[in-house]
């Protein structure tokens, strides 16, 4: 049985019935590469998060710091100002609220203020990012990231990308299970996108099943309007919906267990004519 802890709530992720969990993102930036500044003030936040709730989110990842290739660092007041008030006013939604940063000030104050996970982009790295989250019973993904977001995809280069993904996460796990946090509060991310070329999703994508498997952890997959999906179709990020969907399937069919996206909708329907005919 593969069970997620997810703060205050739990999550069998292979039980017979279950479809694969769905995490929507709620970016509370100006400046992300496909909805920056339309979550900004908190009315559209809470609007856009009971939407996606009502569509059957299963868990709700709010961003204040966009990510995107070439993006600059906001300071730690400023990340706080955008996600506190909106942490503070899902919290009793009814649905896990994962907090998408890798500053462990922003990990200690929104595990208070009622966050059920942490998504961090550079995989607990920091020995204070792993004492910031150790304590609690909050959810953690564990992610690669190839150098940071404002260079990563200038040159990105790997000997053995499934190889090199796959050691780091294993080091990452064992890091934060030495801190004190136990295996079944992790999941890890392979980290499309993030200091990665075309072929190198590419390869992750068809070798998620593996990665699971070597490292006994659920894999969540964020693939939803990335650069890969305009690469192989050659549409803009308005128009990568088909794409999106068909890289879900793709990553559910490969063996991922949770879909990080921004289309909630959409993709509970997909999922629902997968899990028909599987």
């Amino acid at each position: 049985m593969t069970v997620f802890q997810c703060g205050r709530f739990r999550f069998d992720l292979d039980r017979e019935g279950n479809r694969p969990l769905v995490m929507g993102i709620l970016n509370i930036t100006p400046d992300s590469f496909s909805d920056g500044g339309q979550h900004m003030s908190l009315d559209a936040a809470l609007k856009h998060a009971d939407q996606m709730i009502a569509s059957g989110a299963d868990i709700i990842d709010i961003g204040g710091e966009s990510t995107r290739p070439g993006s600059d660092a906001v300071s730690i007041q400023e990340e706080l100002d955008r996600v506190l008030p909106v942490v503070k006013a899902l919290k009793d939604c009814g649905r896990p609220l994962s907090i998408d940063t890798n500053k462990p000030e922003i990990m200690k104050a929104v595990l208070e203020a009622g966050a059920d996970m942490v998504n961090d982009i550079c995989g607990f790295r920091s020995e204070a990012s792993r004492q910031a989250v150790a304590g609690s019973s909050c959810g953690l993904c564990i992610m690669h990231m190839q150098g940071n977001p404002k260079t990563m995809q200038e040159k990105p280069q790997y000997q053995d990308v499934v190889g090199e993904v796959t050691a780091f996460l294993a080091g990452q796990v064992d890091a934060l299970t030495q801190s004190g946090v136990v295996r079944e509060r992790m999941v890890i991310d392979p980290g499309f996108g993030f200091g990665k070329t075309k072929e190198d999703n590419i390869q992750l994508l068809k070798n998620i099943a593996g990665l699971e498997k070597t490292l006994g952890l659920p894999v969540l997959a964020g693939l939803s309007r990335k650069t890969l999906i305009g690469q192989i179709t050659g549409k803009p990020v308005e128009k990568r919906l088909a794409g999106n969907l068909a890289a879900a399937l793709a990553a559910v069919g490969n063996g991922a267990m949770i879909l990080r996206v921004h289309d909630v909708d959409e993709t509970v329907d997909a999922l629902k004519i997968w899990q028909a005919v599987h």
